[in-house]
């Protein structure tokens, strides 16, 4: 008896394809639900991995060019009306409210508070485009595992009504309904940890490259006032 048990399990189909295919219409969405969260997850890491990427090296190349000595009118000129690199769209808006604070060659008051607030405008909207999307990679992690229990509770309740049904605890009858109920949680896990580990990962770099832009822009805004204060004299 226990050979033909097993034997009638072995002829059974346990690859992911049958699973999904055999898994009630409740569990198939969870699943599929877990596969595109999972891309959308994937597909969010590569494009921050991408951009930040790109942020570190062309800031890089504007500070070069910041800190090699030319005139800050020449290098305003030299960027352009929308510059690539962050620190130099923070350094267009403070040479702006600068050119604004010196009309007819004067000199206007609280033009520092101006200049400064003008750039942390600048250093909150680069903020806010460094971390896009990284909600949605903390919301794919949190709740991920949950969606995979929930069609894993689904899928064990079809799996002992399918042993009501057929009055029998046979293990060509559970098994199918257990795997494909475990399937579920397992494509939670799939989504959730990555999502998880480079959430993590991305908010840290996006901290960091944060603070490379509140730090020029103080160096910067130290420039501008030194020669405030030269003209205020």
């Amino acid at each position: 008896m226990e050979t033909d048990v097993l034997g009638a399990a072995s002829e059974i189909d346990f690859s992911l394809l049958a699973l999904f295919l055999r898994a009630t219409l409740t569990v198939k969405l969870v699943m599929l639900l877990l596969v595109c969260a999972s891309i959308w997850s994937w597909a969010i890491i590569f494009d921050r991995l991408t951009s930040f990427r790109k942020v570190r090296s062309a800031d890089a190349e504007f500070e070069r060019v910041f800190w090699s000595g030319r005139m800050l009118d020449e290098i305003h000129a030299d960027i352009g009306p929308e510059p690539d690199a962050p620190c130099a769209t923070i350094f267009a808006a403070g040479m702006e409210e600068w050119g604004k604070a010196q009309p007819n060659h004067g000199f206007i008051a609280g033009a520092q508070q101006r200049i400064d607030r003008a750039m942390n405008v600048v250093i909150a909207r680069e903020s806010e485009r460094l971390n896009r999307g990284l909600g949605y990679l903390a919301t794919i992690g949190a709740v991920s595992p949950f969606i995979g229990l929930f069609g894993t509770v689904w899928g064990i309740k079809h799996a002992f009504e399918e042993i009501a049904v057929q009055q029998s605890t046979d293990l060509a009858v559970v098994a199918p309904g257990i795997a494909e109920a475990l399937l579920a949680t397992a494509l939670g896990l799939l989504a959730a940890i990555p999502a998880v580990i480079f959430y993590n990962k991305l908010s840290g770099d996006s901290d960091r490259i944060g603070g490379t832009h509140e730090n020029f822009a103080d160096e910067f805004a130290m420039i501008l006032s030194r020669q405030l204060e030269r003209r205020a004299d």
